[in-house]
């Protein structure tokens, strides 16, 4: 897995609806290396932090195989890299089956861990300019993942991403995502969701919806 564009925003506003909205979800590439801090990039900024960035959500990355996919399902719609928001758009991982939480990476000179899928919220139908956005992405199960910085650095285009190591009991981000949308657990979801939970790297507020969830069942 490689870093095939590095991808920075700042906070501009744009009107979606008839109101005002701030919005840092328009990144573009960047040239040269750039430095990975605890909280973003150099250069990149989250406009609201209540849903947004902290250092569990410092890198949101998002997988080029899967560009090809919305080509076909928005036929004619430039896609530029960065255009779902991302910061690292990323090479050779096929699906989020293939990478888990607490996966533990280098980045160029950097450190970094998985921590959570990326569920999308109102503002990447702004960047679409189609609300249903929001619910095809969710749905198509292509959602990307975040990472939080475990050592600073520097990164750059062409910089490789290697698996440092992965914790026994791991689970997919694939998994993450489908867990949090069904309806109900079966004992074999039971038991993913308490792998899950058990995971230091899953903030803690997907720890305490998961816990609810199975409390009322």
């Amino acid at each position: 897995m490689r870093v095939l564009s590095v991808n920075c925003g700042l906070p501009r506003e744009v009107d979606w609806h008839g109101r005002t909205v701030t919005t840092s979800i328009y990144k573009e590439p960047v040239e040269g290396r750039v430095p990975l801090r605890t909280l973003n990039l150099d250069g990149d900024r989250q406009s609201d932090l209540t849903v947004h960035g902290g250092k569990d959500k410092a890198v949101y990355c998002y997988q080029i195989e899967h560009y090809q996919y919305w080509r076909e399902e928005l036929p004619g719609r430039a896609l530029p890299l960065g255009v779902f928001g991302e910061n690292f758009t990323v090479e050779g991982l096929p699906s989020e089956h293939d990478i888990y939480v607490g996966d533990r990476l280098s980045i160029g000179s950097a450190e970094a861990v998985v921590t959570q899928p990326r569920l999308p919220c109102y503002k990447l139908g702004i960047r679409f300019g189609a609300d249903t956005m929001v619910k095809w992405f969710l749905d198509a199960g292509r959602t990307g993942f975040y990472l939080a910085v475990t050592r600073e650095g520097d990164v750059g285009v062409g910089d490789e991403i290697t698996l440092l190591g992965r914790a026994p009991k791991s689970v997919p981000v694939s998994e993450i995502t489908r867990l949090y949308i069904a309806k109900r657990f079966n004992d074999d979801d039971a038991l993913q969701v308490r792998h899950a939970i058990s995971a230091d790297a899953l903030p803690e507020s997907w720890k305490q919806y998961f816990r609810e969830k199975l409390a009322r069942q």
